[in-house]
């Protein structure tokens, strides 16, 4: 937002339009014992340009910035956006759009979430895809409810190598429920460890992450066999960074009944926090238990053609009391920019895209090897893997951010087991020098 100082004549010219004598008049209905006394302990005003670089200064105090080398993923991916999404974005027709609250006078808006869904559901395989949720993290959790209300059964199989965040999700979702988790563990290769559900019976789901939290590829495929072996256990995938479908099966393909996770990678830059945008699709057959909202595609009397909000079953409209989530809204704005963003990369875009980011992943985890580090998982990966580092590499890494080198994601504080190992992330914003750059850095 640019810098738009008031002065003291248009601050009195507009107080007298609303028949206030003062800005204090405006907090008249604050009881006094609730307002603060004392003025706010500010610096001097500063010019609009000075107040930038102040900005600018306080932004460079953190490593997440461009002038870094960031070499963490773990559910947010930094990727180049392309020039077409942030102008078409920024036009007055998507950035001022909000919810349809009134779908029939929002064609614009409408139409905009039914391409949206149209290429959720091409990129995931699935028949149909909602408007959106919050974030990957809630998606997961909505589908494990969705699960829950589809099958009638109170148990749901949830893999240990999921995002962590997304499982303290699902466990704040599900604490006042009394439904019960049941945790997989993972496997020595890094994958998902089914064997545990041998004599565990009357499942809702099986949910696993594919590419996981450690970057590994699961065997999508086996896992919807072993959940549809009880005819009303559905099969779960979950996901963080979708580009991987660019190059991988997608989960309709292999047997999925849900897929859900975050869409932050197409068109939505790295915000620290947030917005996310939480992709969400099924089978069609379970299209009436989905959370959210779903727009469709008619024609009016006359035969013209129109887009209408298919479904809303949230306890905002009809359904009251049985709606199928408490999700209020969609991330619309951010669902508009992952829509542009697979448009203008169309599949060859994609696909080209995430073989980039496939093979510089794996250019740097050779070079890992060959300065002597270990891969602790041998599982396939696609952006992001684990590499087990030398004792005392906390003090390396202190130095590193020092050099504006962001050297992975420490495993310890989520899994105690891994100690000593860093998950690594490379998308195609990383040069060839940058990869060498840390890994001499880090071996040296």
């Amino acid at each position: 937002m640019r810098y738009l100082p008031n002065t003291e004549q248009e601050i009195s010219a507009m107080l007298e339009v609303i028949g206030a004598s003062s800005q204090d008049d405006l907090f008249a209905t604050i009881p006094s014992e609730c307002r603060r006394k004392k003025p706010m302990n500010l610096p001097t005003a500063m010019t609009e340009w000075e107040l930038n670089q102040h900005m600018e200064d306080l932004a460079d105090q953190v490593s997440g910035t461009h002038h870094n080398n960031v070499f963490v993923g773990a559910g947010s991916y930094h990727h180049h956006v392309p020039a077409s999404v942030s102008y078409l974005l920024g036009r007055s027709e998507f950035s001022t759009a909000y919810t349809p609250y009134q779908p029939e006078i929002s064609q614009g808006t409408l139409q905009a979430i039914y391409e949206y869904q149209s290429l959720v559901t091409r990129l995931l395989g699935m028949d149909v895809a909602n408007a959106s949720m919050y974030d990957g993290a809630s998606g997961l959790a909505e589908a494990l409810l969705m699960a829950i209300r589809v099958s009638r059964r109170n148990k749901v199989a949830v893999s240990k190598a999921i995002h962590p965040n997304y499982r303290q999700v699902v466990d704040t979702y599900f604490k006042p429920t009394g439904y019960e988790i049941i945790e997989l563990p993972y496997r020595p290769d890094g994958r998902s460890d089914l064997a545990a559900l041998s004599d565990v019976s009357d499942l809702a789901a099986i949910a696993v992450q594919s590419p996981n939290f450690f970057g590994c590829i699961e065997d999508l495929e086996g896992v919807a066999l072993k959940a549809h072996e009880d005819p009303k256990t559905l099969m779960v995938a979950c996901f963080t960074e979708p580009l991987a479908y660019g190059l991988l099966k997608n989960p309709g393909s292999l047997g999925a009944d849900i897929a859900c996770g975050e869409g932050q990678s197409f068109g939505i830059p790295q915000s620290f926090g947030g917005p996310g945008l939480g992709m969400f699709a099924a089978k069609k057959a379970y299209v009436r238990s989905m959370p959210g909202r779903l727009v469709g595609r008619t024609v009016d009397r006359d035969g013209k053609g129109g887009f209408v909000l298919t479904l809303a079953t949230r306890e905002q409209h009809i359904r009251r009391d049985k709606a199928t989530s408490n999700i209020c809204s969609n991330q619309g704005l951010c669902a508009t920019a992952a829509a542009m963003y697979m448009a203008s990369l169309g599949g060859t875009g994609l696909r080209g895209l995430a073989t980039l980011n496939y093979d510089k992943s794996a250019y740097l985890k050779k070079r890992m090897v060959q300065a002597g580090l270990s891969l602790p998982f041998d599982a396939p990966t696609f952006n992001e893997f684990v590499v087990k580092l030398p004792a005392g590499f906390e003090q390396k890494y202190q130095q590193l951010l020092k050099k504006k080198i962001v050297a992975g994601l420490a495993l310890a504080p989520y899994y105690p087991e891994l100690a000593g190992c860093h998950l690594f992330c490379v998308t195609e914003t990383f040069t060839k020098q940058d990869m060498d750059t840390l890994v001499e850095e880090v071996a040296a």
